[in-house]
């Protein structure tokens, strides 16, 4: 059985990753929660994890860290589960958009970090935001235009769709103005009883701080 190390589910966006492939695609595997800022949590990240960090994937003698290498890992042992599109150009352009998920977008992921638990409130956005913001509008729109939809490369939830399941959760929590198709997109993994499952859980962790608005500048997590 694999063991999936997690940390806190309502602001944990690496762990969501591998997390909803993982449910989405019916991949058994074990929970352990960690929570951050607790002496458990470097104790036993920090003994298994390269990198000491959350997620890790753990098969027997095999651990492996980072959301994308993760999910990449699963791919090779669960092919069926499609977690990369069967068609080759396809799944050189879904590597491609998670790679830069992977990668990019800082000034977002700062601005607007992951509060599954926050009431639903707009933040303005900073110019690098809104840079970000567009870039990813248009991904999502040409990835669905494409192949199809309501995912990104078809009627399948897959890897691709996970790397971008945190800004999903962020757009909303911060109810940021999004095009009609990024809405869609954005309904569509909502619905997902992966997601459903997700989010209930993250609501319902003890340890949860209310966010203050007004202090947001000082308190905002990344």
């Amino acid at each position: 059985m694999l063991t999936l190390v997690i940390g806190n589910k309502n602001y944990s966006s690496w762990s969501l990753r591998p997390w909803i492939a993982m449910t989405a695609a019916g991949i058994p595997f074990a929970e352990r929660l960690v929570r951050f800022e607790t002496p458990e949590f470097g104790r036993e990240v920090g003994a298994t994890s390269g990198n000491a960090k959350v997620p890790l994937l753990i098969d027997g003698a095999i651990h492996v860290w980072e959301s994308l290498a993760i999910l990449e890992y699963l791919a090779e042992r669960f092919p069926a589960a499609g977690l990369w599109p069967a068609d080759a150009a396809a799944r050189a352009h879904a590597r491609a958009i998670a790679s830069e998920m992977h990668a990019g977008f800082a000034a977002l992921r700062s601005h607007l970090p992951m509060n599954i638990a926050r009431k639903v409130i707009a933040r303005p956005l900073t110019p690098d935001v809104a840079a970000n913001l567009a870039r990813i509008e248009a991904m999502w729109a040409e990835c669905r235009a494409r192949h199809g939809g309501p995912f990104l490369f078809g009627a399948r939830f897959g890897a691709a769709d996970a790397m971008y399941a945190p800004l999903v959760s962020r757009f909303h929590t911060y109810d940021v103005a999004v095009a009609p198709a990024t809405r869609a997109y954005m309904e569509a993994v909502m619905a997902l009883p992966a997601w459903r499952q997700w989010a209930a859980a993250a609501v319902e962790e003890p340890w949860v701080v209310a966010e203050d608005e007004v202090d947001w500048p000082q308190v905002h997590r990344a």
